[in-house]
């Protein structure tokens, strides 16, 4: 028998020391115990994945929160799980396409009559690596979701938010900004062949970009907001990239994937990082990986830039406010 104890010791502290390097590569839970009882967050794509597991962490905080989603159904099932998990009763769902501008104006609309305040607007759905589709507008669909959605459904909520203030805005980002690229010529890939993989890095960059240009023109209204990259997450979100059906992929980059791939509760702790923590009151216009500030891509931070794309992006989707926008359909000067 004791011959035995020797090497179930062994594997025991290897696997334990596996995990701990896993906790330890993917970044750990949030360290903020910070409750948030009667403030109103509004979470993007929380039907599902780290959504879904950043509502349930904030329900638990005594939030109310409102899931916004494009399948009403499974946003309705979500908010029954976190509800009964939690014994929070204030989860509530909504219905949200972004990848529709009316849809996004209706939500806003509802939002705007129905809720007294909103203290925390979380940007956190997207699709990515889809095929060549476009949204009900015309848009690259990664362009559209990911960004112009969110990029419109922000500016509606902006007023509520100054009004709730001090508040928070967080934008998901990815780690695949660094190789995206702002091709002003043709946003919406509709001249070139279709790359769908640069559309998502572009996508990404255009959050970061949005979120730096934001930033600026919130300074001094109490409303921050901050960009980040979750990690890889084991998510619906990778369903197009084919990985899944790869007996390859599976097998000989099982354990790496294991080890840097996050479950979507470690994935969530950074957005409820950003979300709640104290010592981030204040902090604007900063791009996270995980739970750490770092520098985002150089073309993240130039300012043109992020200013022509504010000033594009305002006018694919109508914007019609005084930062900077014309009329609803006329070009802005870039």
């Amino acid at each position: 028998m004791n011959r035995y104890i020797l090497p179930l010791s062994a594997l025991g502290t290897a696997v334990g020391g596996a995990v701990l390097l896993k906790d330890f590569v993917a970044g750990g839970a949030c360290p903020s115990k910070t409750t948030i009882p009667g403030k109103t967050v509004i979470v993007t794509g929380a039907n599902t994945g780290i959504g879904k597991q950043t509502a349930l962490e904030l329900a638990k905080r005594g939030g109310t929160i409102i899931l916004a989603c494009r399948d009403l159904e499974k946003c309705e099932a979500a908010a029954k799980e976190i509800r009964g998990e939690t014994l929070n009763h204030h989860v509530n769902a909504r219905h949200l396409d972004l990848a529709s501008l009316k849809s996004i104006r209706e939500f806003a609309a509802k939002i705007i009559e129905e809720e007294e305040r909103v203290h925390i607007l979380i940007n956190n759905a997207a699709v990515m690596r889809c095929p060549h589709w476009t949204t009900e507008d015309g848009f690259e669909m990664q362009l559209g979701v990911n960004y112009l959605g969110h990029f419109l459904l922000t500016n509606l909520l902006l007023d509520k938010l100054k009004a709730s203030a001090p508040s928070r805005i967080i934008n998901l980002s990815s780690l695949a900004h660094v190789a995206g690229h702002i091709d002003f010529e043709d946003l919406n890939w509709e001249k070139r062949k279709y790359d769908t993989k640069a559309a998502y890095c572009q996508s990404k960059l255009a959050v970061v970009l949005f979120t730096k240009e934001l930033s600026r023109r919130l300074q001094g209204t109490g409303v921050t907001v901050n960009a980040l990259h979750p990690g890889v997450a084991r998510t619906e979100l990778g369903r197009h990239t084919g990985m899944h059906r790869s007996a390859f992929s599976s097998f000989t980059l099982g354990p790496i994937f294991w080890l840097l791939v996050k479950s979507p509760q470690l994935a969530a702790q950074p957005s409820t990082y950003l979300a709640v923590a104290e010592e981030l009151e204040g902090v604007s216009g900063k791009y996270f990986e995980g739970l750490k500030e770092k520098a985002p891509a150089p073309e993240a931070e130039d300012e043109e830039v992020a200013q022509r794309l504010w000033a594009e992006s305002a006018r694919l989707v109508g914007l019609e406010m005084s930062y900077g926008s014309s009329e609803r359909g006329q070009p802005l000067p870039k």
